[in-house]
């Protein structure tokens, strides 16, 4: 435990001018005694730390040295890869890892690009999540997180239509869409994709598999995404749109689909307007929808859907028809 401080202790001088002892022991998780105990270890040792005294004092690296204790481990590597996720990495349970992979990286860097690393965060951050939702971190997420970089098989128990199954699957790679965390995994010889906060209880079989290298996850996921996507659009249906509501549809509906309808509708008509038939969810999620585009659209068919916006605008006419408040 002492020789790793006493490592992450150099690395840091080495990526900074100077260090308050006060800085140091926030950065290692220890008392300001500590540091100096460790700063005189390491000048016994032959690194050559200097204290400033006084005010505004600290600790630096004289004589341009530097250490060659900068080799990154694979699990640091494999996290730097995803230092610009500090929540998913905090949630796989790698944030130490990846903290460990951005000193040395640090260290390494020459004094010049010493700063590249907070450069670049204060002008990068990802947020996953989306707007108005509060995610919560699947319990299992560590454990399945671990059998993913290990390649190790696990024996996981899920709720699939409100019954439990058990499965020993292949875990291939975690997927965070919208602040739910996803597994896609091999079972029985076929991709799958699982939504982590339904598993109830996952184990670790302990034995390794071999792992497809034609497999690639990003396509994978595109692929069962646009699947998924496709599979949700049950029903039909026809709408007659201006042409600003036709510019809007594909942000208020499924944007590949009121695309490919826009594309396969006939020309305009005298007046701008244009008819097509656009698949959607459901009826229900149609007219919450298309609700949105107020009288840009006209909803067609089927007469049901049509009967509920001529009712809707009834009454929104006779709400505004009237003085305010009254």
């Amino acid at each position: 435990m002492r020789a790793a401080r006493l490592i992450k202790m150099v690395l840091l001088l080495q990526a900074r001018p100077a260090m308050t002892a006060a800085e140091l022991a926030r950065e290692l998780e220890v008392s300001e005694r500590t540091v100096n105990r460790d700063a005189l270890a390491l000048s016994e040792a032959g690194v050559p730390v200097y204290a400033d005294r006084g005010r505004g004092g600290g600790y630096r690296l004289i004589g341009g040295y530097r250490t060659r204790l900068t080799g990154l481990g694979r699990d640091e590597a494999e996290a730097l890869f995803l230092s610009g996720l500090p929540g998913a990495l905090r949630d796989m349970g790698l944030d130490d890892a990846a903290s460990a992979a951005r000193l040395k990286v640090s260290a390494a860097l020459l004094p010049s690009l010493s700063g590249a690393s907070d450069s670049a965060a204060q002008r990068f951050h990802l947020d996953a999540p989306g707007w108005y939702q509060e995610p919560e971190t699947p319990a299992l997420l560590p454990q399945i997180a671990e059998a993913v970089w290990g390649d190790r098989r696990i024996r996981a128990t899920y709720v699939r239509q409100e019954r439990e199954v058990e499965r020993e699957l292949e875990p291939y790679g975690l997927v965070l869409k919208a602040g739910v965390w996803y597994l896609c995994a091999r079972v029985d010889g076929t991709f799958r994709v699982y939504r982590i906060d339904r598993f109830s209880a996952v184990e670790c079989e302990g034995d390794g598999f071999a792992r497809d290298k034609g497999f690639d996850l990003p396509a994978f996921w595109s692929d069962r995404a646009r699947q998924f996507a496709r599979s949700i659009l049950r029903t039909e249906v026809v709408v007659r749109l201006t042409g600003p509501g036709a510019g809007r549809l594909p942000h208020v509906t499924d944007r590949a689909a009121a695309e490919e309808s826009l594309t396969t509708a006939g020309p305009p008509e005298a007046d701008g307007r244009v008819t097509l038939t656009l698949p959607v969810e459901s009826l229900d999620v149609a007219f919450t929808q298309l609700l949105s585009l107020g009288p840009e659209v006209e909803v067609l068919q089927p007469p049901q859907l049509r009967e509920r916006f001529a009712r809707t605008a009834a009454l929104m006419g006779e709400l505004y028809a009237a003085p305010p408040g009254r």
